[in-house]
């Protein structure tokens, strides 16, 4: 699994946006699979939900949505391992509707600089990405474009 993750994440680099998203039910090693990514590439993973939460939570409310971009920047900065590679783990935070911001349309922009890994929190069906489910608040729908769905199996 982590030979064909390698490879895929080699080859993403010629693409304009080089977003890799790691889907699959809770329990089938995402988070595995990136901290492998990470030790095989020399790096480690960022996890967003306790370093951004840090770093808004120092923030006045009225300010995190607007930093949330130039902090997330940050910290992707200290976290680049194999020259442009980022690997994301824990990324609920930024569906929280407090911040007012499209997660995914998020990590594409941040895409186009840089390679980056990230674990999806919610599930690929018929080829559709979803978090939460419709009625929730932080639901949210989205298509295939701009990114490469990795799904990984409990029995892979």
């Amino acid at each position: 699994m982590l030979e064909k993750l390698g490879k895929i994440v080699d080859e993403i680099a010629a693409l304009q946006t080089k977003l890799i998203l790691l889907v699959g039910e809770s329990g089938s090693g995402k988070t595995a699979l990136l901290a492998k990514m990470a030790d095989s590439r020399g790096g480690q993973v960022l996890n967003a939900g306790v370093l951004l939460g840090k770093r808004l939570a120092a923030l006045p409310h009225r300010q995190r949505p607007l930093k949330v971009n130039e902090e997330l920047k940050a910290l992707a900065d200290d976290y680049v391992c194999d020259k442009d590679l980022v690997l994301l783990d824990n990324i609920e935070l930024l569906f929280d509707q407090s911040l007012k911001l499209d997660p995914l349309e998020l990590l594409k922009r941040h895409a186009h600089s840089r390679r980056i890994v990230a674990v999806w929190p919610g599930e690929l069906l018929e080829g559709r990405l979803s978090y939460a489910v419709m009625g929730h608040p932080e639901y949210q729908d989205y298509g295939l474009d701009g990114l490469v769905p990795f799904e990984i199996n409990k029995n892979s």
